[in-house]
């Protein structure tokens, strides 16, 4: 499912990559990255992100398919020719260089005068706000200035590219943080065509302009961070993408994008759904859990059901509640932590509800 680019650097059109010829580890992909775009591609181990980031590259070539840059078909043009950038997460510096030294790496390999290439490398420091580390060894670094090293490196010789595999991958969870939001200033003011790749769902919704979600080889949906949330166009991206709630149930009737369907326990549901489905079809109705009303809030939902709370979380920030319903004690509610809260506890049975526009119905 594509959303509209306004002007695209990468276009990958009808593209395959099989390592043994009969797997697919990337099947029909049609995506379009706008230029100066923050694109993510996301996905589990296996789903097919990194290869295709590898054939963007142009480290792996497609089985079938064509991959055009600027216009430029560069299915078979060789990595050190299509002016791309690289991060990689192990960083890939040369120990025995300096940091001056390793930026200045690709400018030496592309014949760049001495005097071009000292003005670049203090540019390129300057950016990314180490100015002052050119004589430095990278193990006399952190792991958050190495990898600042590995981006100077990338963009100093300008590309029209920057290519991300899994950059943060190595840092501890308070510099990993930090540095998203530095790598996402950083394409703010350089105004360059970026493409990351992760399986950390909040990683890809801090940082990107879109998220492309991948599973077993293909492109499940590709759209802003808060339309995928909002609005998955499966149950894989609504289950992969954040924790949501799914009911299997069975769909009654339908009608102006809307339906109404049966749980396997009787209640019925009403929701949205995106992709009409004919009665007695199997869909699996998906909210969120902090879209769920509890007690007097519920009552006046159209989705409104009874149910017990089986656990209490307390998250910092949030308040985290297992409950029991729907045949099942599995049901999550999340709640902000705000003043004045009505307390919860185990064993209370309470009301529970939602909007009709908070839940959709989504087919396997």
């Amino acid at each position: 499912m594509l959303s509209p680019v306004p002007e695209s650097l990468v276009r990958f059109v009808n593209v395959r990559k099989s390592y043994d010829g009969t797997v697919d580890a990337v099947c029909g992909l049609n995506l379009e990255v706008a230029r100066s775009e923050f694109l993510t591609l996301l996905g589990p181990s296996g789903s097919g992100k990194t290869t295709t980031l590898t054939m963007l590259a142009g480290f792996e070539r497609p089985t079938e398919g064509r991959i055009f840059v600027d216009g430029e078909d560069v299915t078979d043009v060789p990595v050190e020719k299509r002016g791309i950038g690289m991060v990689f997460q192990n960083y890939a510096l040369f120990p025995n260089m300096t940091v001056a030294e390793n930026i200045a790496f690709p400018l030496r390999v592309r014949g760049v005068s001495r005097a071009e290439m000292t003005a670049k490398v203090a540019r390129a420091l300057s950016m990314v706000r180490l100015d002052g580390f050119g004589d430095r060894k990278p193990q006399q670094l952190s792991g958050g200035q190495q990898q600042r090293v590995a981006v100077a490196r990338a963009l100093v010789f300008e590309p029209r590219l920057i290519l991300l595999d899994e950059p943060l991958g190595a840092l501890d969870r308070q510099l990993r943080e930090q540095m998203q939001y530095e790598l996402k200033h950083l394409h703010q003011r350089l105004d360059v065509t970026m493409v990351y790749v992760t399986h950390d769902q909040v990683e890809a919704m801090t940082m990107s302009d879109r998220v492309a979600v991948f599973s077993t080889g293909a492109l499940r949906q590709v759209d802003e961070p808060r339309r995928l949330y909002e609005a998955p166009a499966s149950l894989f991206v609504a289950r992969f993408l954040g924790e949501s709630n799914a009911l299997a149930a069975t769909v009654r009737q339908h009608a102006d994008g809307r339906c109404v369907a049966a749980l396997a326990t009787g209640e019925t549901v009403t929701a949205v759904m995106p992709v009409p489905c004919a009665p007695g079809s199997a869909v699996h109705m998906v909210v969120r859990p902090e879209k769920i009303l509890l007690g007097t809030a519920a009552q006046a939902a159209p989705n409104r059901f009874a149910a017990r709370i089986a656990e209490v979380t307390f998250l910092g920030d949030q308040t985290r509640l297992r409950l029991v319903a729907f045949g099942a004690d599995d049901f999550i509610v999340k709640l902000a932590n705000t003043a004045g809260q009505d307390s919860f506890a185990p064993g209370t049975e309470i009301d529970i509800g939602w909007q009709a526009e908070d839940c959709r119905a989504l087919a396997e």
